[in-house]
């Protein structure tokens, strides 16, 4: 890989699952890129596509149901989809770490908070055991949790949600990844320790030129962290650019939809937010054309018999709508 050339590169993924109701497109024709320092946001609804895009790159899809059909997946030079399976064991945790959405699931309830964030650097970094177990307690130490020595013999349910994930941080830097893939790092975590863990995952990032894949369905936590933004639903990017233009001007009218069901702290205690109306769609029965048009204010009968794909509209913004929506 040149200097020039982007840390990742993702091209037409198609993962679908073959189930007996049908095949279901969770991401179809998915193509981005992501730069070393960079931190890329991946948004959209539960359902829409984001997580199985994260799991595809690190080839973790369950087979059967799931299948990556179609696409590329080039990391560092590499394509992913070429490799053995021994060769993407020895990559992920290694040079693509994945904080997972839910770390109570994640983390192993019988193992120590230290023994497990220790794995990681024996298997990989070829470190003994009581030198492995010195570094997880200054990795936990490095992630903000107090009294790192004690709480690294400590076990998972011992831990609040906050200090778990902290946890899963803390084992995802352990062998210095050039990639980081954090799947709704803060779900059912209160406002304060939101903050307190994307700061100390962007830190983390500029630190260490590291990139950083931020899947979210929280608008709000890309417009913070996120220097450029995917916007996912049903199974396809429908709107991306850097996070200032698409804030400033979005062109998509899901991501126009997003917006506007996010509270803004400038407006009127009076104003209610607008929910988009409707369902996601069933991704084994994608309607016609345009996925989100049963939902959509600006629908047209172009709309609802051909798909659009995504077009430039600005520097490095590109949007997938037949409609010049403005706002």
């Amino acid at each position: 890989m040149t200097d020039s050339e982007p840390l990742l590169q993702v091209t037409d993924l198609t993962t679908h699952f073959f189930t007996e109701d049908g095949v279901v497109r969770s991401v179809d024709g998915v193509s981005f890129d992501v730069n070393k320092g960079e931190v890329l946001g991946l948004v959209g609804e539960s359902g829409s596509g984001k997580s199985v895009t994260a799991l595809s790159m690190l080839r973790l899809i369950p087979s059967p149901p799931g299948r990556i059909v179609a696409g590329e997946i080039r990391f560092d030079g590499r394509d992913l989809l070429a490799l053995t399976e021994d060769e993407m064991r020895e990559l992920r945790g290694n040079e693509i770490a994945m904080i997972f959405q839910e770390p109570m699931t994640s983390l192993n309830p019988v193992l120590t908070i230290g023994r497990q964030v220790a794995e990681p650097l024996e298997v990989h970094q070829n470190l003994p055991v009581k030198h492995a177990l010195a570094r997880a307690v200054e990795l936990l130490g490095e992630v903000n949790i107090a009294d790192p020595a004690i709480r690294a013999q400590a076990y998972p349910h011992e831990f609040s949600g906050g200090m778990r994930q902290r946890a899963m941080i803390a084992m995802g830097m352990g062998c210095d990844p050039m990639l980081m893939i954090a799947d709704e790092p803060t779900t059912a975590l209160d406002v304060t320790v939101q903050t307190q863990l994307l700061d100390l995952l962007q830190d983390l990032t500029r630190d260490s030129d590291m990139a950083l894949i931020l899947i979210t369905h929280n608008l709000g936590v890309v417009a913070r962290y996120a220097d450029r933004v995917n916007v996912m639903y049903a199974g396809k990017i429908v709107e991306k650019g850097p996070a200032d233009a698409i804030y400033d001007a979005p062109r998509h009218p899901y991501t126009i939809g997003l917006m506007a069901s996010v509270p803004q702290l400038d407006q009127d205690l009076k104003q209610r937010l607008v929910p988009i109306k409707g369902q996601p769609p069933d991704m084994s029965n994608l309607p016609s054309g345009c996925a989100f048009h049963p939902r959509c204010p600006y629908a047209t009968d172009q709309c609802r018999s051909e798909t659009p794909v995504l077009e430039s509209v600005g520097q490095g913004h590109e949007a997938a709508c037949w409609v010049d929506v403005r706002v």
